[in-house]
């Protein structure tokens, strides 16, 4: 493995719960000392469909949060939708079930040195990471707005966990049904500018990490981004999951999401690229 994967390690890990939360599956797994080494960011590369199954490729999930208790250890939190067959199997696993992992991959978002103010953004389920890393920011004095977006109320991942975590939040649904009705880009640059914001954070679709990029580029902040781009191995190897981005000299490489991301610097990602062949 690459060095960005010096702490991986491939493990059994057994659910300890499996909850429905509105249309999608909080997913809680035994990682031991693993969960030491996992990062807001990170994500998880899992064996789906069991010892017989033909899905031979592991599914990667990005990790929403790790912890530690007395009662468990160390666990691994995941937020999965039942939309593929894998993220399907996986959902319909039961506690006790055993699954093979491998963690923690990729890059994580970076943390300010100093507190200032952030702000993050999250499209769909792609908000759980988000939580985790409020509380990250929280520790280092940060001030934590939030928004999250989505085109319907159901598809707003767990709300109120989101409120808990930071200074203020809103909620911006395309149909209106939650929140106000817009889409989750519409007030970045207001709030980018009354709250006199350093860095966003965002994770979700990625209409939405090329629309905050245009809007963070304008006002000159930094746009940290967890690219969602399917990944087949998650450890490099593959290539499937390359992105057009920007070298120092005004080159642009196709690097792998799994490696060099999935927490990229949105300003070097060439959006108007992403899908064409170079």
């Amino acid at each position: 493995m690459s060095q960005i994967n010096k702490s991986a390690a491939q493990l059994l890990a057994p659910i300890v719960s499996n909850k429905r939360v509105g249309q999608y599956h909080q997913i809680i797994i035994n990682v031991g000392d693993l969960a030491n080494l996992c990062k807001p960011g990170n994500f998880v590369a899992i064996n789906v469909g069991g010892d017989s199954s033909s899905m031979i490729l592991r599914r990667a999930f990005a990790i929403s949060r790790v912890s530690v208790n007395s009662t468990f250890g160390g666990t691994m939190e995941i937020i999965a939708a039942p939309h593929g067959q894998g993220s399907k199997w996986l959902c319909a696993q039961g506690e006790g079930v055993v699954l093979d992992i491998v963690a923690p991959l990729g890059t994580a978002f970076g943390i300010p040195t100093e507190p200032v103010p952030v702000l993050l953004v999250g499209g769909g389920y792609g908000s759980a990471p988000l939580f985790g890393l409020a509380e990250v920011l929280n520790a280092r004095g940060c001030r934590v707005d939030m928004l999250l977006g989505a085109s319907t109320a159901s598809k707003i991942y767990a709300p109120m966990e989101g409120k808990r975590a930071v200074n203020s939040m809103r909620i911006y649904t395309e149909d209106g049904s939650m929140g106000q009705a817009g889409r989750v880009t519409d007030p970045i640059a207001e709030i980018i500018k009354d709250l006199d914001i350093a860095v966003v954070y965002s994770c979700g679709p990625m209409a939405m990490l090329s629309a905050i990029t245009k809007i963070t580029d304008s006002l000159s902040v930094v746009h940290q981004c967890a690219v969602e781009e399917a990944m087949a191995c998650g450890i490099g190897v593959c290539m499937t999951c390359v992105l057009p981005v920007e070298n120092e000299d005004g080159t642009v490489s196709m690097l792998r999401s799994c490696i060099d991301g999935p927490v990229m610097d949105g300003s070097k990602v060439q959006w108007s690229l992403v899908g064409k062949q170079l």
